[in-house]
This record gives structure tokens, C-alpha cells and sequence, in this order.
């Protein structure tokens, strides 16, 4: 089934609203998105449509994906938006609130014509000296009222298209935040909501208390763990997937060395990556041989390994956007470009070669982070 493709629309296609009973508040009113030149497909059974490549911003938090300028990163989120995108990311635990307030400041001018994500119900552990890790889940109505109202202010808008669940909350039932969600929609402060990290039985739950518009889950070609039940599940339910790490958090830019050193202002230094150990000293040497195998496999098609691996992203039938963080605009006009068709054979060309040479990959049926 991994062949398969869910409908695209290539002609430009506005948002709709189909499921969703009417919002109350005026702030809240249908917004009038932008057409797209990149295809575009639906959240599920939402109603909610966006192009099928999203804008990543989690590099906007600063101190957790190396050297960073924010006018450089400004300029990639409104080439981003020049370039067809229509959805942009961000979460309130990116750089302690600063991603969202620097992606608000660059959407400013067209925020009313994207469909804008974020996701809260993360805080930072009391006392935490390094404000890029060390975060724990509160989905307490409190916490996740609060954080709402925070990231509209960050944001600078008065709605969010798109909430999720940062991650799971063990230390209360889903019905909490459900509910949380649910009044904040008929508020008017955001108009979609989901989860992101949720495994299958999760969002079972979730469903019993609430709607889902989406899923955000780590999906790349040495990531396959949400294939075996997140994925089946989604489909079977009308819900969307947003794909984050589409280039491996990295690895499949084909940036990086056998010997590659993160330095300290960078989430990758440990070795570990949602419980993966793609690019541990022990593994990246392997992984780096494999990604100059796949670098080729690109270069017969006439593209870019970042293209590569966007397509492959965009191959599985449940995934309705790839996000590709972008510090600089150079990466968004080559991430753009990730917007095509690839062949079923080519996509398990890569799936075998992964597999038979990769070290520390996700396999399909792996336990999830």
C-alpha cells in the first residue's frame, strides 16, 4: 500500500470547512487562503487543505539547530509563502517562545492567507538553565489555556488555523485536553485542532472526547516506525498527518560527514533522535555511506537529495504535508522542488537500500519514541 497516493489537486484549491459547525466568535470568521502553485491535499476528512509542503519553524527557537540570524530566516519563511507554501509550523517550546514570536514578525503581512500550526501543552522544567531542553507535558486545563493565549500574543494574531498536542500528558486522560481544545474552537482562538506524537490507541482515546484534524508525527526514509499502526489508523479515521525530520533532521541534506561534530547549541549533539540512534558515532559513518547511495539515486531522477527525500515523505497515502524546516531561503527553493511524483519502485529502492545498509533506522513495527 506504501505505492499508493491519497487525491491531489494541482490547480489551486481554497480551504474549506466541510464537518466543522460554525465558530462563534468573529475574530474566528472563515479566512480566505491563498491558492498554491505546489499541490495541495486535505487534512483527512477535516475539510482543512493546505499544500503538501509545510514550512518548519522549529530552527526559529535559536539554540537548538546550530548558528542561526533571524533576518535570514525571516526571509525563508516569506520566500516560503512567494513559493507556494500555505502552512506554516511552530510550537510555543521552540527557544522558549521565541520561534513563534520571530515566525509571527515574518507572516505578518499574509497571515490571514496560510494556515498557521502550532502546539502547546510543553513547559520547560522549573529551574532549567538550558532553555533548549529538559521539557515536560502539561495538559492541564490551566497550563493549555494559558498557552493559547500566550501564542496568540507571540504570533500577533487573534486566531490559530491549526493546535496540536505537543506530546502525550500520562499524568491525566485525554478527555482533559480534548475538552481544553474543543471550548477554545467554539471561542474562536483556533478553528482545527490534533495531536502530534499520538500513537494509535492515544488518538482512539482523543476520538472518544473530541475531533482530530491532524497527527504530527516523525516520518523520513530512516523513520518508517508510524507506518505499521499510526498510519492505518489515521486513514481509517479521516485523519491528516504532518511529517516532521523530513531530511532525517539533517542527515539527508547530505551536509554531514562520517566524523560530523554538533555543537553545543545543537539538539543532535547526543547521538539520539526520538529514541533512533541514526547519527550515534557508532551508526553515522553507515548512514552517511547510504545517503552518498542515495545522493545518486537523486542525481538519475535530476534532483536534489533534499527532493529525494521530500518525495519519499510524500509517497506514503496518509501524509498530507512534509514539513521542512529552512533557516536561510537558499533551502526553501531547493526544499520546493521536493513536490513530486516518485515511482513505487523507486520509492522501495530506497526502503531496501535503508534497510540493508542503514544503522539505528526506524524500522516498520518498531516502537515509537
Amino acid at each position: 500500500m506504501a505505492g499508493m497516493r491519497p487525491c491531489l489537486t494541482a490547480a489551486p484549491h481554497i480551504c474549506g470547512t466541510a464537518g466543522v459547525p460554525p465558530i462563534t466568535s468573529a475574530a474566528a470568521t472563515v479566512p480566505q487562503y491563498r491558492s498554491s502553485d505546489l499541490r495541495t491535499r486535505e487534512f483527512g476528512k477535516s475539510g482543512l487543505t493546505t499544500s503538501v509542503i509545510g514550512f518548519g519553524g522549529w530552527p526559529m527557537g535559536r539554540g537548538q539547530y546550530g548558528s542561526f540570524d533571524d533576518d535570514q530566516a525571516s526571509a525563508a519563511a516569506k520566500l516560503a509563502y512567494d513559493s507556494g507554501v500555505t502552512l506554516f509550523d511552530t510550537a510555543a517550546v521552540y527557544g522558549w517562545g521565541y520561534g513563534e514570536e520571530l515566525l509571527g514578525k515574518a507572516i505578518k503581512d499574509f497571515r490571514k492567507k496560510i494556515v498557521l500550526v502550532t502546539k502547546g501543552g510543553r513547559k520547560w522544567l522549573e529551574g532549567n538553565a538550558d532553555r533548549s531542553r529538559a521539557t515536560v507535558s502539561d495538559s492541564s486545563p490551566e497550563y493549555l489555556n494559558h498557552g493559547i493565549e500566550e501564542s496568540l500574543r507571540r504570533l500577533q494574531t487573534d486566531y490559530i488555523d491549526l493546535y496540536l498536542i505537543h506530546w502525550p500528558d500520562p499524568s491525566r486522560p485525554y478527555s482533559v485536553p480534548m475538552q481544553v481544545l474543543e471550548e477554545a474552537r467554539r471561542a474562536g482562538k483556533i478553528r482545527y485542532y490534533g495531536v502530534s506524537n499520538f500513537n494509535s490507541e492515544m488518538m482512539a482515546d482523543c476520538l472518544e472526547h473530541g475531533r482530530i484534524a491532524c497527527n504530527q508525527v516523525g516520518y523520513h526514509a530512516f523513520d518508517r516506525r508510524p507506518e505499521a499502526k499510526t498510519f492505518p489508523f489515521v486513514r481509517k479515521n479521516g485523519i491528516g498527518i504532518m511529517a516532521y525530520g523530513s531530511m532525517a533532521h539533517g542527515l539527508l541534506t547530505g551536509t554531514w560527514k562520517a566524523d560530523h561534530k554538533f555543537g553545543d547549541d545543537d539538539w543532535r549533539r547526543g547521538g539520539k533522535n526520538f529514541g533512533l540512534t541514526t547519527w550515534a558515532p557508532e551508526n553515522l559513518p553507515k548512514n552517511v555511506a547510504v545517503v552518498e547511495k542515495l545522493r545518486k539515486i537523486a542525481a538519475d531522477q535530476g534532483k536534489t537529495l533534499p527532493q529525494l527525500a521530500i518525495a519519499w515523505v510524500l509517497g506514503h497515502p496518509a501524509v498530507t504535508v512534509a514539513l521542512c524546516g529552512a533557516k536561510q531561503p537558499e533551502e526553501v527553493k531547493e526544499d520546493v522542488g521536493g513536490d513530486w511524483d516518485m515511482p513505487v519502485a523507486l520509492r522501495e529502492q530506497i526502503n531496501s537500500l535503508v534497510l540493508a545498509e542503514g544503522s539505528g533506522a526506524g524500522k516498520v513495527g518498531d516502537p515509537g519514541p
